[in-house]
């Protein structure tokens, strides 16, 4: 905070909000408005007087005014109105999440408030763990749920910075039909149907989503394609008794997209566009991936008070993985690095027939009851998760030698990947509780506590069994149902790190590692119009790192501190708006090696803010015009801070128009992001021996989207 250059960039930050987002907190969603034909952006609890709940922050449906997290939620009509095709895209628009190795054409990977998710278990659908080693379908969600911060309560094993909780459409009450066709970037093509719609007695409903892509990425050469189906059911079989299910299924194949090293393994690479394709030798194949997903749920109303539910998850997941890989520089013996003239080596990477397994059941009782003047919402439950991972031994085979500047054609290598055998299994069984306690109309004490056992296996590591305790504890005070604040204390635990490729202990498992969190937050409904949140934490965990030695390590800890504030909503009927900002100082503390003691935590800016602006003309019926401006503080990418990249400005612009044509009510929207063409560097992640990823120039996208 004493920085001058942070103190600037947070005030012109704040002065954004003349041209603010309409989302990005615990508070946000969309309220229908039937003047219009197409929802606009408001805060739940405003004009609709509707309160928006959530069960992301626990067991127990709570309203997120209420609810000591700081939780963001997307919303269906907001992913189409901001052109959200996959989760990259809404997470620019939270300040409390990065990328993180986050390569086009393959896994889609985040950090939220400077923790790297965990693949394994911190992407969540419905509340079980799916893998996050590819785009997670949006078509068939209701609602992409962000929360930040430790999760040991709701989610058992799984990284400190929170969880991506992505919610399945169910049938609508009435007819549904909705067909969306779009074109952006160099040609790539998208189309999508969605179908709902439940009987004349409503006893049976059915939800369907089918979505095909032609890819044609802004780097040139990433092509590929996408297919998606998924199907949802609802039977209600008494008015007591409600059985639910849904089913879907995605295919990718698309050439992936590798990062950048340093020039003479000290320098920012220069000279160089946001369209350079490294993975371009003419035999580079596409990453394949196959997702599989069924869900079951039964719900039984046991009286008025208390409902069971019983629930199952599983997810398959298979990838056949290429690449013409970029690492290191022979001619200069930079591992990694690239050379001075931009030389760098070739590898043949191939690790075929992939597969992981995940599966996960719940057994769940909510209910209410007084203990004198008392009142207590619980929530009780039991859980059991089994993941299984099958893969072989990669090849990875040096080919040639190429450069940035002037691409060489290097030849195929005679080499296989190995046969595919099981290589990790997890088990976990928990016993959980959640007890909202209503002390007063004005207090309430938040108590929960998760039982955990854990059995994991890993090949070439010792195996792991443990149990853990993981308690959670939150006081809340309301004032005058306008103004919630509340403190928090956690304790949540991760796997521990498995030793990157390329480390001398490759493949071995760490020991798993407790975080501990310390949350104190404010959340405010000033006027039914605007909404106000602010968050202060601090959040520490076993610090992991690759030493001198070349040794992947856990010592000393990460400490993560920061702050998050928000404010939205409609400044008139016409005009909404909002900001949000995120300031964190991440250190790496009691490591015992003083090249990197007290030093940034890589990729993690200091400061980060978002804000977007909705306006609809009166002049203009129909017509919304909108406007979103990123900013992002510089990083660290060296884990002793010698290199950094600088921070940047990415404005965005949009509009959409809605009509009848032929009683058909259609809607078409124009975009153009990162408008002014600015090149930045948006992801430098340490992972695989430590790259950069350029941010996406500017780019078009064109839609329309017609119900009937």
């Amino acid at each position: 905070m004493s920085n001058p250059r942070f103190r600037i960039n947070f005030r012109l930050s704040l002065v954004a909000i003349a041209i603010a987002q309409a989302f990005t907190t615990s508070t946000t969603a969309y309220a229908q408005s039937k003047e219009q034909t197409l929802q606009e952006v408001v805060i739940s609890g405003s004009r609709s007087g509707k309160t928006e709940t959530s069960k992301v922050g626990g067991f127990i449906e709570n309203p997120l005014q209420d609810t000591p997290l700081s939780i963001t939620s997307f919303s269906a009509s907001q992913l189409q109105d901001l052109r959200i095709r996959q989760t990259t895209d809404a997470m620019k628009f939270d300040t409390s999440v990065n990328e993180a190795y986050n390569a086009i054409g393959y896994a889609e990977q985040f950090s939220i408030r400077g923790f790297t998710l965990d693949n394994a278990s911190s992407y969540r659908k419905d509340g079980f763990a799916i893998p996050g080693d590819a785009s997670i379908p949006l078509e068939n969600k209701e609602r992409l749920e962000i929360l930040k911060g430790v999760s040991g309560l709701q989610a058992g094993f799984t990284t400190p910075g929170g969880i991506l909780n992505y919610v399945t459409k169910r049938p609508s009450n009435t007819a549904l039909r909705a067909i969306t066709v779009e074109a952006s970037e160099r040609g790539t093509l998208y189309g999508a149907v969605d179908l709902g719609g439940k009987s004349d007695d409503k006893q049976f409903g059915y939800r369907i989503n089918v979505a095909g892509e032609k890819l044609r990425s802004y780097v040139k050469g990433a092509d590929g394609e996408r297919q998606f189906i998924s199907a949802a059911f609802d039977w209600q079989i008494t008015p007591l008794a409600l059985f639910q299910i849904d089913l879907d299924h995605q295919h990718k194949s698309q050439l992936s997209v590798p990062g950048f090293q340093l020039f003479n393994g000290t320098d920012l690479p220069r000279g160089i566009s946001a369209d350079l394709m490294l993975n371009d030798q003419k035999w580079a194949k596409p990453v394949d991936t196959t997702n599989r997903n069924i869900g079951l749920r039964f719900e039984y109303q046991l009286n008025s008070n208390w409902i069971a539910a019983i629930s199952s998850n599983h997810h398959e997941f298979k990838r056949d993985d290429y690449t013409a890989f970029p690492y290191g520089c022979s001619a200069q013996n930079l591992f990694p690095g690239y050379c001075a003239n931009g030389d760098y080596d070739v590898y043949d990477y191939r690790s075929l027939n992939e597969s992981k397994s995940l599966r996960g059941a719940q057994i769940l009782m909510n209910g209410k009851f007084n203990t004198g003047d008392v009142q207590h919402k619980l929530a009780i439950g039991l859980s059991n998760s089994q993941r299984r991972d099958y893969f072989g031994d990669y090849l990875y085979d040096y080919a040639g030698s190429s450069n940035l500047f002037h691409p060489v054609s290097v030849p195929l290598t005679n080499g296989k990947s190995g046969p595919v055998s099981l290589h990790r299994t997890d088990k976990e069984t928990s016993l959980f509780a959640q007890d909202i306690i209503s002390l007063s109309n004005q207090l309430d004490l938040h108590v929960g506590l998760r039982h955990l056992k854990v059995d994991r296996k890993q090949a070439g590591s010792p195996d792991f069994e443990q149990s853990y305790n993981l308690p959670n504890l939150a006081l809340v005070f309301k004032l005058d149902n306008v103004i919630s604040t509340y403190v928090s204390a956690s304790e949540g635990l991760e796997h521990g790190g498995v030793a990157p490729f390329g480390t001398k202990n490759e493949n071995l498992m760490l020991d798993a590692g407790k975080s501990k969190q310390l949350e104190i937050g404010v959340k405010a409904a000033i006027s039914r119009d605007f909404n106000y949140s602010a968050a202060l934490f601090r959040t520490t965990k076993p610090f992991e790192y690759t030493n001198a030695a070349n040794f992947y390590v856990s010592a000393g800890e990460a400490e993560h501190r920061g702050i998050e504030l928000s404010a939205q909503g409609n400044l008139s009927k016409d005009w909404t708006l909002g900001v949000s900002a995120t300031a964190i100082n991440a250190r790496q503390n009691n490591t015992g090696d003083q090249a990197i003691e007290g030093k940034r935590i890589t990729n993690v800016p200091n400061f980060k803010s978002t804000v977007y602006t909705d306006y609809a003309p009166s002049i203009l019926n129909g017509t919304h015009l909108t406007a979103s401006w990123q900013y992002s503080g510089g990083k660290s990418f060296s884990p002793d801070n010698k290199v950094s990249v600088p921070g940047y400005n990415v404005v965005n612009f949009g509009t959409r128009y809605t009509t009848q044509l032929n009683g058909v009510v259609s809607t078409f929207r124009f975009d153009v992001n990162n408008a002014f063409n600015k090149f930045y560097w948006r992801d430098v992640t340490q992972s695989l021996g430590g790259y950069l990823f350029p941010g996406a120039p500017r780019t078009y996208k064109i839609s329309g989207q017609f119900d009937f």
